[in-house]
């Protein structure tokens, strides 16, 4: 029996961070964490060791995938894993992640009215009315978390769908902080 180590179940993380962003949208923020801690890994050590270790996207996907045998277990067509198509994914969600910045901006400025909702697959917008009866923050603080919430349940989604129809971590394939990472790692090593 293989012994587990404290990183397989990072999967929790996951589950936490949705749970908490669903009761409070300002907690999507610590998703950031998820977003820098690749960056800063390949950027010092120069490898992916968040990506094979302590991605807790990639835990889920392996817990659904594997654990719970949703997963066909099929490869994933050649279109889907070629450079072309992940360097595309890459610079369509690079621009999303923009483009929810450049709005946050100008939420931030007052040139836009803030907008309560979350948006999956970039288009599908749900409305996200939540009421706090604590401190209340400027309006581009939201307006940041339900971006960033639905870039990470959009990402997450994608990943799970991926995850049942081929294999569990298929999303790995073409996730864009591993493709960043990947890059960064190339780029370290030629030096």
């Amino acid at each position: 029996m293989k012994t587990k180590n404290w990183y397989d179940y990072l999967w929790i993380v996951s589950i936490i961070y949705f749970s908490l962003g669903f009761f409070n949208i300002l907690f999507a923020w610590t998703g950031l964490i998820f977003l820098f801690s690749p960056l800063i890994i390949s950027l010092f050590w120069g490898n992916k060791s968040y990506c094979n270790f302590y991605c807790e996207r990639s835990k889920l996907l392996n817990l659904i995938g594997n654990k719970f045998k949703f997963s066909k277990n099929k490869t994933m067509p050649k279109f889907l894993t070629s450079k072309i198509f992940r360097y595309s994914f890459f610079i369509f969600f690079m621009l999303m992640f923009a483009n929810m910045i450049f709005f946050t901006f100008l939420v931030f400025n007052e040139s836009e009215n803030f907008s309560s909702f979350i948006k999956l697959f970039w288009s599908l917008k749900i409305p996200w009315e939540q009421h706090y009866n604590f401190v209340t923050y400027p309006n581009w603080i939201y307006q940041f978390a339900l971006g960033f919430y639905s870039m990470m349940l959009t990402s997450t989604i994608i990943g799970i769908i991926l995850s049942i129809f081929y294999k569990s971590r298929s999303w790995c394939g073409i996730c864009p902080i591993g493709t960043m990472t990947q890059e960064i790692c190339k780029f370290k090593n030629k030096k």
